[in-house]
């Protein structure tokens, strides 16, 4: 019989390893295969929650932010894309890319939980955002990705046009922020043990078959 395993997947629809950690995530799910009965929740995070709408310039963003320079955001930015590459994701990064405010995005990711749609929703957000290079602010754009992902696109304005689900949004937020939750991805099993950042499929593989045989004194990374 499959054991279950709640999976709380705290990310945001900007960070590139978050896209790394859930390849990675689902790959070793699918290693343990009927071994696990997983439920994963995907919960909100904002990396720049004061954004504008307009957003930034991924690299002007990231050098003054981080203290980078163009020579090691560029490196980082190729090392994800080759991590994409070897997940199945494309990281179409260009010297015009932006970061984008995300908030209206984890309204629509609430209201996907609701729908059982959660998933498709993330995945599409996040090829909205890295493979197409959308603005995940734009309503039109999110209205767009939703019907990719099996939703209402009507349902979707509705709520783009509102404030609908803002407040249960920032109670997620501050809900993970005072768990200790500074830095994403950060992937929480069974609201217990913890792995944070793009890990490779095998360390997720390793936690799991460590937290369902009854033996995770080492299942964090």
């Amino acid at each position: 019989m499959a054991t279950p395993l709640r999976i709380d997947f705290v990310s945001d629809v900007a960070c590139p390893w978050c896209v790394i950690g859930l390849r990675s995530l689902m790959k070793a799910l699918e290693a343990v295969g009927g071994d696990v009965d997983a439920e994963i929740h995907f919960q909100p995070f904002e990396l720049n929650p004061d954004m504008a709408p307009e957003g930034e310039n991924t690299i002007e963003h990231v050098i003054k932010k981080y203290g980078s320079n163009p020579e090691r955001s560029a490196a980082s930015r190729n090392a994800m894309k080759e991590s994409g590459d070897a997940l199945g994701f494309t990281f179409n990064y260009g010297p015009q890319s932006r970061i984008w405010n995300t908030f209206d995005a984890h309204r629509l990711l609430h209201w996907a939980g609701l729908e059982g749609k959660q998933p498709e929703l993330k995945e599409a957000l996040f090829k909205a955002n890295f493979t197409d290079q959308l603005s995940t602010s734009d309503h039109e754009v999110l209205a767009g990705v939703a019907r990719s992902a099996g939703l209402d696109e009507e349902r979707a304005r509705q709520i783009l046009g509102s404030s609908e689900f803002s407040d249960e949004v920032r109670r997620e937020e501050m809900l993970w922020r005072n768990r200790g939750i500074n830095a994403v991805p950060s992937v929480i099993f069974n609201q217990r043990w913890m792995i944070q950042g793009g890990q490779p499929p095998q360390v997720f593989e390793q936690a799991i078959r460590q937290i369902v045989s009854g033996n995770a004194e080492t299942a964090r990374a």
